[in-house]
């Protein structure tokens, strides 16, 4: 198996593309909408990507699995604070759907290299 860098990983890119756009909603929010619900959403969407790098640095199987675990957790609660915001109408149907998209590339490749680590292990 050859060695693929951080940010050649699909996941990884995956998961940038989708912080990038949690950034974008966050600037056009309200102020007070930034503070309650805005710093949420964003500090979970950063911590998808985050949690990916920070795996690729362990060796461990157990240590990769925890991260990738975390990661997917981070994804579930960034999804929660995207339904809020959509479902109160600070987010466009047509950019909720872009970001459902991204987040369901993200948790389909999670759930594989979680698989694959586990695979690896035996």
């Amino acid at each position: 198996m050859s060695y693929v860098p951080l940010n050649q990983l699909d996941v990884y890119q995956i998961s940038c593309e989708y912080s990038d756009e949690g950034w974008k909603i966050y600037e056009s929010l309200p102020q007070t909408i930034q503070f309650h619900i805005g710093s949420q959403m964003i500090d979970s969407v950063d911590s998808v990507g985050a949690n990916i790098a920070e795996d690729y640095g362990r060796f461990h199987f157990l240590d990769k699995i925890r991260f990738y675990y975390t990661a997917r957790g981070s994804l579930f609660e960034s999804k929660h604070w995207l339904d809020l915001l959509f479902k109160r109408k600070f987010i466009a149907n047509e950019k909720y759907q872009e970001l459902m998209i991204l987040y369901k590339r993200i948790q389909i490749c999670l759930n594989i290299l979680i698989n694959s680590v586990y695979r690896s292990k035996k």
